[in-house]
């Protein structure tokens, strides 16, 4: 009898550790795949235009938005559907916006996004 529960607890144990590691394979995999699609051309395209319809002068001397980076901390599945993802904005950490891509119609597209309070004085969006 105390073979039988030893044998149970036994075949439980490995059960339960083979799902974590499924679950945590399948996380890295999903992790890995949101990397790609975030550092692809197509990704690039859709900030680019983004950031340009935020200053026009972007990528310009005029402009205030000279170049962005992406956070690679911050790529994230977003529950709603999409990436979650901030560029920071010339090298500095408190001029960042927060994109949500996702795909519509499969076509890569940015979504919402949140701009950084500093940032959008000087845009001088309005909210600022």
């Amino acid at each position: 009898m105390k073979k039988k529960w030893i044998i149970a607890l036994g075949m439980t144990v490995i059960t339960i550790l083979g799902l974590g590691v499924k679950f945590y394979m399948d996380e890295e995999k999903l992790n890995k795949e949101m990397k790609q699609v975030v550092y692809s051309d197509e990704a690039k395209e859709v900030f680019e235009k983004r950031l340009t319809n935020l200053d026009a002068k972007a990528f310009t001397k005029e402009g205030i938005i000279q170049s962005y980076e992406i956070n690679k901390e911050s790529i994230e599945r977003n529950p709603m559907g999409g990436i979650n993802v901030t560029l920071i904005i010339n090298k500095d950490l408190e001029w960042n916006v927060t994109y949500t891509l996702g795909k519509h119609n499969g076509k890569l597209d940015g979504g919402g996004a949140s701009i950084s309070k500093d940032l959008t004085k000087k845009l001088e969006l309005k909210g600022s």
